[in-house]
C-alpha cells in the first residue's frame, strides 16, 4: 500500500469515528448526566493513553518533565477536557444533536478571530467575509430558520455550544506554545482533566455515582472514539501523509456524515435550516483556509 493511500485511509477512519460522536453524545445523555458522561469518558481516555505510552515504552516522557510543564498541563487539562466538554455536553443536553454539533464546528473561525489580539495577526477583508458567511450559518441554525424574528428556542444551549468553540480555540492557541510531544502531553492533560471533573462532582454534586450499563458504555465509547483512539489514528494519518493539507481537508466531511448518523441512529429528523447553516459555516471555514494558504505562499 502506498504511503499516501494509507494516510487517506487512516484519516477517513478517524473522520468516520468522529462523525458518530454527536449521535453518541445524544444517545448517552438519555442514560447518564453530562457531568458523569465526561467523568467516565475522561477516565477511559486517560487509561487508553497510558496504555499506549506503556506499549511504546514512553511512560517516563509523561511524568519526568520540568515543573513548568506540569503547570501547563494543569491549565490545558482545565480547558480541555474539563471546561470544554462540560460546556459542550450541556449544550447537547439542551439542543438537538444536529444543532450542538454544527455550532461547535465554528472553532476554526473563532481561532482566526482570537489570533488577532493574541498573536497580533492582521485580518484581511476576505477573512471578514469568511467570518460573516459562517456567522450567518450560526444564526440560521440557532433560530431554526426563523431569522425574520430572531427567535431562539434554547438560547443557553446556543451560548454553550458557541462558547465551547471559543474554549477550544483558546486551548489550541495555548497548545501551539507548548512544544512537548503531542501524545505524552495529551495524556497528562487528560489526567488533570479527570482530576478536575472528579473534584467537581464531589464538591458540586456531593458524590460520584455509578451509572446504568448504557450510560457507562456511552462514557467508554466517547472516551475511546472522541478523546483517545481516534486522535491517535488522526495523528498517525498526518505523520504518514506526504501532504498534510490534503489529509486535513477530509475533516470537512465529518459534520455532513454526522448528520447522516443523527438522522438514522438518533432518529432526529435533520431540518433544512441545519443543512443550510452547516453549508455556510463550512463554506466560511474553507474560504478562510484558502486565505491562510495564500498568506503563506
Amino acid at each position: 500500500m502506498k504511503k499516501q493511500t494509507k494516510a487517506y485511509l487512516l484519516a477517513l477512519l478517524a473522520v468516520l469515528f468522529w462523525s458518530t460522536i454527536a449521535s453518541a453524545f445524544k444517545i448517552s445523555l438519555r442514560h447518564i448526566s453530562y457531568e458523569l458522561l465526561l467523568l467516565y469518558a475522561s477516565a477511559t481516555a486517560s487509561v487508553l493513553l497510558l496504555v499506549v505510552m506503556v506499549a511504546r515504552q514512553r511512560l517516563r516522557t509523561v511524568f519526568l518533565i520540568p515543573l513548568k510543564n506540569y503547570y501547563q498541563s494543569a491549565l490545558m487539562g482545565f480547558l480541555n477536557p474539563f471546561l470544554y466538554y462540560l460546556a459542550l455536553l450541556k449544550a447537547y443536553d439542551l439542543l438537538r444533536a444536529q444543532e450542538a454539533g454544527t455550532l461547535n464546528y465554528i472553532w476554526p473561525l473563532v481561532l482566526t478571530l482570537l489570533s488577532i489580539p493574541v498573536l497580533g495577526q492582521k485580518i484581511s477583508w476576505k477573512s471578514i467575509v469568511a467570518i460573516f458567511i459562517s456567522f450567518s450559518g450560526i444564526i440560521i441554525i440557532s433560530t431554526r430558520g426563523r431569522i425574520h424574528n430572531m427567535q431562539f428556542d434554547e438560547p443557553v444551549g446556543v451560548i454553550l455550544a458557541v462558547g465551547s468553540a471559543f474554549i477550544w480555540a483558546i486551548y489550541w492557541l495555548i497548545n501551539m506554545k507548548d512544544h512537548r510531544d503531542t501524545t505524552p502531553k495529551l495524556t497528562l492533560n487528560f489526567l488533570f482533566g479527570l482530576l478536575y471533573i472528579s473534584l467537581y462532582l464531589i464538591i458540586i454534586k456531593g458524590r460520584i455515582e455509578i451509572p446504568s450499563l448504557y450510560g457507562l458504555l456511552g462514557g467508554i465509547y466517547v472516551g475511546i472514539f472522541e478523546l483517545g483512539l481516534t486522535f491517535i489514528i488522526w495523528l498517525q494519518a498526518l505523520r504518514t501523509s506526504i501532504n498534510t493539507a490534503k489529509v486535513s481537508q477530509l475533516m470537512y466531511l465529518s459534520p455532513f456524515i454526522s448528520l447522516f448518523f443523527i438522522q438514522f441512529i438518533v432518529k432526529e429528523p435533520v431540518i433544512l435550516p441545519t443543512i443550510a447553516g452547516l453549508v455556510l459555516i463550512v463554506g466560511g471555514i474553507v474560504m478562510q483556509h484558502y486565505v491562510d494558504r495564500q498568506k503563506q505562499s
